[in-house]
């Protein structure tokens, strides 16, 4: 265990050095292997079974059936937002909602949730949406506090509400089905929606000024801005549906749901030849780093496994006799700090392999606690002083003080943390719709 702990600060150090994360797991985890086979198993060709594990891990992984859906699902994000319906799903979202007092911000969070439903990435949704959003509530009057954080917080739900590659990289460490993890994610994914919509309400009530009523759209303007929006709620119900249904498993969902967003592009102009070659380059540079992210916790999962930490953790936390439901409480407790220093993948490729084995030793079911760590994920989003989705909002709106967008997430983060809490309360939120198609 000793072994395992030098190698944990060995990578800490590597990633405040600014290293890479996928070259600083490989770095470590190929060290490390090879050191326990020539010290711990006296085995002298240590480096020459190190040296065979890149190549076979880099193999298996690139040929991963369960890592498929990865750029399918991306590509599928890609094109959604080459088909401008950001815009149009804050339009209809605006329709029903503005005429609220803080109801550009209800609208935001919303078209957040919507739009991450079929684009899967948080970053991608705060950038997205603060181009779409922020112009709309500084026109109203709104205070850049409220505006920040309802578009910082609303990205975040990118992670959970499926298609969720974090839940991708979940699943194939866990080896939990993907397709129940998608569908667990549904219900906790609405209820963030409500609940941050619950904290856009009390900003308000408390400080109206913050969020002014804006106009009310005629009920025609509404149907008109949900027509522009309708292929976008068909194209994930079919994705969703399918897999709930048991009809496509969630490799031929994601291939269904790039190839709908695909002749969506096409249908509404937006996709010419360059623009497709652009979108396709894109999609295969994040498929290619998160590949090479991967096959790194790989390679540190194989060194951590090898010196046994996981099995000694186990050991040493069901010796003392503790209740599972501390044992809860502490993991949770270290995610929140971990998520102070460390964006959300390097969070799951670090602690999952350590932690899994120890939640599944006593009794938890594997796919609520994927749930709750993807929730403790999102939180660390928005929690300073790393916060990737303030940085990437605050690059996009480099006028507004960072300070501003953290203190703008506060009621935001209050409401992950009760969500968080419910959360690891009542398992049947994350486990009522899987246990209804397994």
């Amino acid at each position: 265990m000793e072994i395992s702990l030098i190698g944990f600060a060995a990578l800490l150090f590597l990633i405040f050095a600014r290293v890479p994360l996928g070259y600083a797991m490989g770095i470590v985890g190929v060290c490390g292997f090879a050191y326990v086979q020539q010290v711990e198993f006296g085995n002298p060709r240590g480096w020459d079974a190190a040296l065979n594990m890149i190549s076979q891990v880099s193999f298996e992984t690139g040929l991963s059936y369960s890592l498929s859906v990865v750029p399918l699902f991306i590509l599928m994000g890609n094109f959604i937002t080459e088909a401008g319906l950001s815009s149009q799903l804050y339009r209809a979202s605006n329709a029903f909602l503005g005429h609220f007092k803080g109801g550009l911000a209800l609208a935001t969070v919303v078209s957040c949730g919507a739009f991450s439903a079929v684009c899967g990435s948080s970053m991608a949704t705060a950038a997205t949406m603060s181009r779409v959003a922020m112009p709309s509530m500084r026109k109203y009057k709104y205070s850049d506090g409220l505006a920040s954080g309802s578009i910082a917080a609303g990205g975040t739900l990118g992670i959970l509400i499926p298609p969720s590659v974090i839940l991708v990289v979940y699943g194939m460490i866990t080896e939990t089905d993907i397709g129940l993890l998608f569908i667990a994610g549904l219900l906790p994914g609405l209820i963030g929606i409500i609940f941050y919509m619950a904290a856009v309400s009390v900003t308000v009530y408390l400080k109206p000024e913050a969020g002014p009523a804006g106009e009310r759209s005629s009920w025609a303007e509404r149907f008109i801005a949900f027509r522009d929006v309708w292929t976008i709620c068909l194209l994930f119900l079919v994705v969703m549906g399918g897999i709930y249904s048991g009809i496509f498993t969630p490799t031929e969902a994601a291939g269904i749901g790039a190839s709908g967003a695909f002749f969506i592009a096409l249908f509404r102009r937006c996709l010419t030849f360059k623009r497709l070659v652009e979108t396709l380059v894109s999609t295969v540079r994040t498929t290619a780093m998160l590949f090479f992210l991967v096959i790194g916790a790989v390679l540190f999962s194989n060194f951590i496994n090898l010196a046994g930490l996981p099995d000694s953790l186990r050991d040493a936390v069901l010796g003392m006799g503790l209740s599972p439901i501390w044992v809860i409480v502490a993991i949770i407790g270290i995610y929140v700090l971990l998520g102070c220093v460390l964006e959300s993948m390097s969070m799951i490729l670090l602690t999952v392999p350590v932690f899994y084995p120890l939640v599944q030793a006593m009794g938890f079911d594997l796919i609520w606690f994927g749930i709750l760590v993807v929730v403790v994920t999102e939180i660390s989003l928005i929690t300073p002083p790393v916060g990737l989705n303030v940085f990437v909002l605050k690059s996009v709106l480099p006028d507004v003080k960072l300070s501003t967008i953290f203190k703008g997430v506060t009621p935001f983060w209050i409401a992950d943390i009760v969500r968080l809490l419910l959360i690891a309360t009542v398992p049947a939120i994350s486990l009522i719709l899987p246990g209804m198609v397994s």
